[in-house]
C-alpha cells in the first residue's frame, strides 16, 4: 500500500517559502530544506542536522512538532529510493516523536497530536 502526502508549497511576501500540510496546518521553520540540504551530503550531515535541531528546539513544542512532521515527510522521500537513508530517518523520526510523546503535557500534546495526525 502506498500513501501520498500532497503539501501545498507558496511563498509569503518576504519571499519564504510556506509549506501547508493537508490539514490546513502553515510550517514555519526551515526544517524541510535544511534536510533536503542535508541529504545533498549524506547520513553525518543528516544526523548532524538533527542533533542541532533537535538541541535547539525540543523544548519549544511547535518547532519539535514540526521537526516530527519533517523527519516523517523525508522517510516517504527517501523510501523507495535508498532504504538506508530512509531507516536513518525513521530512527530519528522515532527518536524526536517518542521525545515529544514523553514530555509535552496538556495544551502542548494536543496541539502535537492534532498537527502530525
Amino acid at each position: 500500500m502506498y500513501y501520498i502526502i500532497v503539501v501545498k508549497v507558496k511563498t509569503n511576501r518576504k519571499g519564504d517559502l510556506i509549506m501547508t500540510l493537508p490539514n490546513g496546518y502553515e510550517m514555519t521553520t526551515t526544517f524541510m530544506r535544511d534536510f533536503d540540504i542535508a541529504d545533498m551530503f549524506g547520513e553525518n550531515a543528516i544526523k548532524d542536522t538533527f542533533k542541532r535541531a533537535f538541541n535547539e528546539w525540543k523544548n519549544d513544542y511547535v518547532f519539535l512538532t514540526e521537526l516530527v512532521i519533517s523527519l516523517n515527510l523525508h522517510i516517504w522521500k527517501w523510501y523507495e529510493k535508498n532504504e538506508t537513508i530512509a531507516r536513518l530517518y525513521n530512527d530519528l523520526w522515532e527518536q524526536a516523536d517518542s521525545y515529544a510523546c514523553e514530555n509535552l503535557k496538556g495544551e502542548e500534546l494536543s496541539f502535537f497530536y492534532n498537527v502530525t495526525d
